[in-house]
């Protein structure tokens, strides 16, 4: 009778939350109030309405969002204070190409770290091994999990942030001379870069057509690629801004600014391929040196030992 009524009282639970959660997704037939009305209109001025219009209620059931915010905020303040670092968080989102502020990772984090550490007591409860561990193991093995699951998701925005780097990288020498060749052929620097950004589909071009976007929202050119270079934080292409910065300060001919840079990152790309193929060749001695050639001694010393060993 108590697993019945266990049972009862969870699925209704659910029920209860499942109908609660449509209720709450149904529109309201009430006036809109002058916030709602006026929010959307003043979007390319005011952060405060950006924030208003793109409020969402937490995923992935608004309800349990709405019960569980206050609680769940406290706890993502509190993982932000233990891991801190809060400006390399932001840095890595930005070179991520992520939208995400540091208190949204930080409770997408929160979550992977509770979601690691139920599954690691469910572990701990029903696996037969783990339950004849000693208790403090038992009761330690949760934590360690829920700690993995926070350091797993900022391995992942680490590893994101490094590859999506690296394929700016590798786009640079290719833009430059796109570049060029429009400024060669009588273009502007920022039409140039508005042809880049709308030919183009890499990584680069994408940070140029934002550029682009804010140069017409009425910021200085030379201040949207510097904007544009702090928020990357990559060397090459902090260069190419400064570099065209101070052509257009000084006057100087951009074209030529870029051909060279281009001939630079060409040059750096080539390093840089040669210095991978040194690490991957010393990477490929670790299967020849204890797979490959023990197997190979093994099959010439083998029949020489049988031999021995049975006196033929």
């Amino acid at each position: 009778m108590t697993a019945a009524l266990g049972w009862a009282v969870l699925c209704g639970t659910g029920l209860g939350v499942g109908l609660w959660s449509l209720v709450s997704l149904t529109p309201r037939l009430s006036r809109p109030r002058l916030i709602d009305r006026v929010a959307p209109y003043i979007l390319d001025v005011s952060s405060a309405a950006r924030a208003f219009v793109g409020r969402k209620t937490l995923d992935p059931v608004p309800v349990l969002g709405s019960l569980a915010a206050p609680m769940l905020g406290s706890l993502t303040r509190l993982l932000a204070r233990i891991l801190g670092g809060a400006d390399a968080i932001e840095r890595r989102l930005r070179q991520a190409g992520l939208t995400l502020t540091s208190d949204e990772f930080r409770f997408r984090q929160l979550v992977w770290a509770l979601g690691a550490f139920a599954a690691g007591a469910v572990v701990v409860l029903v696996a037969p091994a783990a339950r004849s561990l000693p208790v403090p193991l038992q009761l330690v093995a949760p934590l360690l999990a829920g700690l993995g699951g926070a350091l797993g998701r900022e391995a992942l925005l680490q590893r994101a942030a490094t590859r999506r780097l690296a394929r700016m990288s590798s786009e640079l020498p290719t833009v430059l001379e796109f570049l060029t060749l429009s400024l060669s052929a009588g273009e502007g620097i920022l039409d140039s870069i508005r042809r880049v950004a709308t030919s183009s589909s890499g990584e680069l071009a994408r940070e140029l057509g934002g550029v682009v976007t804010d140069v017409h929202a009425g910021v200085p050119l030379a201040a949207a690629l510097a904007s544009m270079a702090r928020r990357l934080d990559l060397p090459a292409v902090t260069r190419f801004t400064d570099q065209v910065t101070g052509a257009l300060d000084r006057g100087s001919p951009i074209a030529e600014v870029l051909r060279a840079q281009a001939q630079d990152a060409r040059e750096q790309a080539k390093r840089d391929l040669l210095e991978t193929a040194g690490k991957k060749e010393v990477a490929m001695l670790v299967p020849v040196v204890f797979l490959i050639l023990p197997m190979t001694v093994l099959f010439a010393i083998f029949p020489g030992l049988v031999v021995l060993q049975t006196g033929f």
